[in-house]
Formats: structure tokens, C-alpha cells, sequence
């Protein structure tokens, strides 16, 4: 209510509307998705979006939708609330789906299918964090571009989808308007880079540096977690122990090998010398040779069958080089396992 004194003129203006936000996603749960990929993806945004860590959603927006509002179960047992109804997806410059736990069926619901694929034909840019881009391809969504998953689930995503290759040996792939990550840390990485985008690089090194992350990676940095013992740091050895490690069952030549980092056989070999003082083929064996050790610990398969699935040509070739490595054959090495 206008005060007695106070005239028209002396009224104060009405406040410009906030400018529209340069970045705005739109979030799809899956049922069990996994936390900490969607947690990471967001306090990206959310730290760009304002001055310091103030969180208002100014420069960045974000939403959780779903086809009906309400709690939606994380895989760590944590809810986080659905603030909104599916709705356009036009009004969203990207949608971003988080994926659940492998094996959890009907991840998302039918209708939360059908509209990415509405988004999909009105030309909105589709992200799967984590295990989202299982949820892409099972949409039909994906079919012609490349799509990256964790070197841990890649297994799992050939088995459910024979014809695709997905990139497991980097952090995340942009092809056109998918933009797919391996989960985890790399979500924060995926952020950082549409932040850049669309925001500018200063508030995506902001963003990373309040949350302790030394620099930006780019798409093609190595997925950390390689399991071996080899101890590589070279990034090109990295990605060629990555490519190694999905191929047990037909090990690529040397010269294949390069051809798949886009590198010459001898700078290939040139970075494997200084950095493990070993040759890619030797590196390689010994990475099978890990997987045959953990293999005849589950003590599951005969020898003939793990000679088959680490690419030796036969039980006598993996037992001849076994009994090199390890001084005895696989049969006695499992039989002196303890228990």
C-alpha cells in the first residue's frame, strides 16, 4: 500500500526481469541412479552459476523432472525430489539422464522414454551420466553415434547391445547433440565443459577449483581406474592399456593398436619404452596374465576356457607362458590358493 506522501512519480520503478540463464538442463532420474554422477554434474552448474558458491540459479538453471513430481531412489538409498512434470523439453537446452545400478530393469518409465524422444526430434542435446547412455541406446537414441561407457561396464553394454563399440578409453565423448560420459568424477569434467560452452572458461575453472579439482579434462583424458599393476602415467599408455584390456579374447597387433590411438607404431612403442620400460606386446601379456590369475582365483573355468577368454591360442600356449611368469602351471598356482 502506497504511503500518504509517496506520489506516482516518486514510486519506485518495477525491477527488471532477470535475464533468461545461458544454460539450462533439464535432469531424468533413473530409479537407483547413481548419486554422486548426478551430484557432481550439478554443483558444476551450480557454482557457475553465481558469485562465489551462493547457488542461485542466475547464469545456470537446472531441474529434476520426472513424469510426476515427487522422491526418486538413489542407489546409495538417499532420495532426491522430482521438482516438475515432464513437460516441454524444448524449454530445456540440454537434458541430462542419470543412470541406475546394471541389471535394475525398466530404469526409467515409458512415458520418460517416449519424451527424450520427443526432445530427440525437436533437436535438444540428449546426456547420459554414469549408465545413462544404456538408457539412450535401449531408447533407440543413440543408434549412429559414438557412446562412451566405463571401461567397468562396457562388458555389460555389449552384451545388451552386440552391434554398438562404445568408447571406454576416455572420460566422455561430445558426437553432434549426444554428449555421454563414464560416470563418477567425469560427470564434473562434462559439466565443465558445456559451462565453458555456454558460460565461458573462467566460471568453469571456478566451478573445479571450489570443488578441489586441479584443472578441466578434456574429452579424450584416459578413464582413470585401469586395473593392473603395471603402473603406467603416460596418458597415451593409458589409453592403450584401456584398449587392451576390452579385447582379451583377440588381442590387437601392435600396429592395430596404434592405428586405434591415431599414432604411429613407433611413437606407440617409443612411449611404452620410457614410460614401463616394456614393449606394448609384453605389457599386454602381462595385463592377461592378470586376468587369468583372477579368473583361476574364482576357480570357476577349466584352464582350456580361461586360455580362451585372455587370447592364448590354446591351454599349452597360456600354460607354457604361465609356468614362465609364475614358476609353476595355472592348475598348481590355483591349488596353492589359500582356503
Amino acid at each position: 500500500m502506497r504511503h500518504p506522501t509517496q506520489t506516482a512519480a516518486s514510486a519506485p520503478a518495477p525491477a527488471s526481469p532477470a535475464p533468461p540463464a545461458r544454460l539450462r538442463v533439464g535432469i531424468l532420474l533413473a530409479r537407483r541412479f547413481t548419486l554422486a554422477a548426478m551430484a557432481n554434474f550439478v554443483d558444476v552448474l551450480r557454482l557457475a552459476a553465481d558469485e562465489g558458491d551462493r547457488s542461485r540459479p542466475i547464469l545456470c538453471a537446472w531441474r529434476v523432472v520426472a513424469p510426476r513430481p515427487g522422491p526418486v531412489e538413489a542407489s546409495c538409498g538417499l532420495f532426491v525430489d522430482a521438482e516438475e512434470a515432464l513437460g516441454d523439453p524444448e524449454r530445456f537446452d540440454y537434458i541430462a539422464v542419470v543412470g541406475g545400478l546394471i541389471g535394475e530393469r525398466q530404469w526409467l518409465a515409458p512415458e520418460a522414454e517416449d519424451w527424450l524422444r520427443r526432445a530427440a526430434g525437436a533437436g535438444v542435446p540428449l546426456i547420459g551420466l554414469c549408465t545413462g547412455p544404456f538408457i539412450l541406446a535401449r531408447a533407440g537414441l543413440m543408434q549412429g553415434y559414438r557412446c562412451c561407457v566405463s571401461w567397468f561396464h562396457r562388458n555389460d553394454f555389449l552384451e545388451e547391445f552386440e552391434a554398438m563399440q562404445p568408447v571406454s578409453d576416455q572420460i566422455f565423448v561430445v558426437d553432434r547433440d549426444r554428449l555421454t560420459c563414464s560416470g563418477g568424477a567425469s560427470t564434473a569434467h562434462l559439466a565443465a565443459f558445456l559451462v565453458d560452452r555456454h558460460v565461458g572458461r573462467a566460471a568453469a575453472r571456478k566451478s573445479l577449483s571450489i570443488m578441489i579439482v586441479d584443472e578441466a579434462m578434456a574429452a579424450e583424458r584416459p578413464q582413470p581406474g585401469l586395473p593392473s599393476d603395471l603402473g603406467a602415467s603416460d596418458p597415451l599408455v593409458k589409453r592403450a592399456l584401456l584398449w587392451m584390456q576390452q579385447f582379451p579374447e583377440t588381442p590387437l597387433t601392435v600396429g592395430q593398436l596404434a592405428g586405434q590411438l591415431g599414432v604411429s607404431r613407433r611413437k606407440l612403442e617409443r612411449h611404452f619404452a620410457d614410460d614401463l620400460g616394456l614393449t606394448p606386446a609384453k605389457a599386454g601379456q602381462r595385463m592377461r596374465l592378470a586376468q587369468v590369475r583372477a579368473l583361476l582365483t574364482r576357480g570357476e573355468r577349466s584352464v582350456t576356457e580361461i586360455a580362451a577368454e585372455t587370447g592364448f591360442s590354446d591351454a599349452s600356449h597360456l600354460i607354457r607362458v604361465f609356468r614362465a611368469a609364475e614358476g609353476v602351471t595355472p592348475e598348481a598356482w590355483r591349488r596353492a590358493l589359500p582356503g
